[in-house]
């Protein structure tokens, strides 16, 4: 890692807008940076700390991590502490880091799901990786179907209340989860601050129920995936590049790259070339019409990228015309086809 040392871009607030969570107090980025993938411990720590650093600068001040994220589990949040205490520490006032769990991160009865016993020491061990005495979010990552949701809301109120967490947040909760931890966490006294669910064009289950239930408990909402695990960009369009991710992620495989999938990811290529955008730029910009979604996580490989995705929120928002062009073509499960 180089010893550059790091100053931040006197201007990073001025082109970035930071909606409220929901009917709560704090504000996010439109665009948020997620470390889920590309910052575990197989990737030079130079190019995290170029891209996390250029980050801040665009205005970026939420990083979102989870105990897991790697590989191998937990990388992710050691690197980012060692970048954070080396070039952002003395931001740490303008930054939120969050932090979840809930998936397995290691064996035994008390390495996944919800309990108490495990969220609540899962925060301090991804508090002692970071390096940091509190996250501003901590999320629990995933329902648990043979915990009761009273318990996990129990540590999350515990995680709030010790110091170890300014704010509440929960993860893939459908409509009906959502809506009872947000009432259990409200008669604890620590309300639901956010939802973080996937969202995109080719994933619209959010659609039916989840963000109506946020409306009505006053929830904010983060996304994650809105490229659809890079799906939604120009990738595969006239082929499969080596080495592009769907060689070798776990989430991807390239029978996805089928007739349907190149047809209406095509022609929502063409309603963004018209806009004079990309097709990523396109779809970060679909999920966060209407203002129903607070902010939209990104993940990067490069600076370069980074900075095409933020620029999706230097064009005019969509009209209700192009919403409607876009309909025919943004069809829910197209990538998992």
């Amino acid at each position: 890692m180089t010893n550059d040392p790091y100053a931040a871009d006197a201007a990073r607030y001025d082109s970035m807008d930071y909606p409220r969570c929901g009917r709560w107090g704090l504000r996010l980025p439109r665009i948020s940076l997620g470390l889920w993938q590309n910052f575990g411990g197989h990737h030079p720590l130079d190019r995290q700390r170029g891209i996390i650093l250029a980050a801040f600068d665009m205005g970026i001040t939420h990083f979102d991590l989870a105990n897991n994220y790697g590989p191998p589990p937990g990388s992710a949040e050691t690197n980012f502490g060692g970048i954070f205490a080396r070039d952002l520490a003395p931001y740490r006032d303008e930054i939120i880091v969050s932090t979840k769990a809930g998936y397995y991160m290691h064996p035994g009865p008390y390495g996944e799901w919800g309990s108490r016993k495990y969220l609540l020491s899962s925060l301090d061990a991804s508090l002692s990786r970071m390096g940091l005495d509190y996250v501003d979010v901590f999320y629990h990552h995933r329902p648990d179907p043979d915990t009761p949701i009273e318990e996990s809301m129990m540590a999350l109120d515990q995680a709030v209340r010790s110091g170890k967490a300014l704010y509440a947040g929960i993860s893939n909760y459908g409509p009906a989860e959502t809506e009872e931890a947000a009432r259990i966490l409200a008669e604890l006294g620590t309300p639901l601050l956010i939802h973080q669910f996937k969202y995109s064009m080719y994933e619209r289950t959010p659609e039916d129920g989840l963000l109506d239930a946020l409306d009505q408990v006053g929830a904010g909402s983060i996304v994650f995936s809105p490229l659809a695990q890079g799906m939604l960009t120009d990738r595969y369009l006239t082929g499969i590049p080596a080495g592009s991710r769907i060689t070798h992620s776990q989430f991807l495989h390239e029978e996805q790259v089928t007739e349907t999938y190149l047809a209406r990811t095509s022609a929502l290529n063409e309603i963004a070339a018209g806009r004079g955008q990309s097709l990523a730029q396109l779809a970060l910009q679909w999920v966060l019409r209407g203002g129903r979604v607070t902010s939209a996580l990104v993940g990067a490989s490069s600076v370069a990228q980074l900075k095409a995705n933020v620029a999706a929120l230097d064009f005019p928002e969509l009209t209700e015309a192009e919403i409607a062009a876009i309909e025919p073509h943004a069809v829910h499960g197209t990538y998992y086809a």
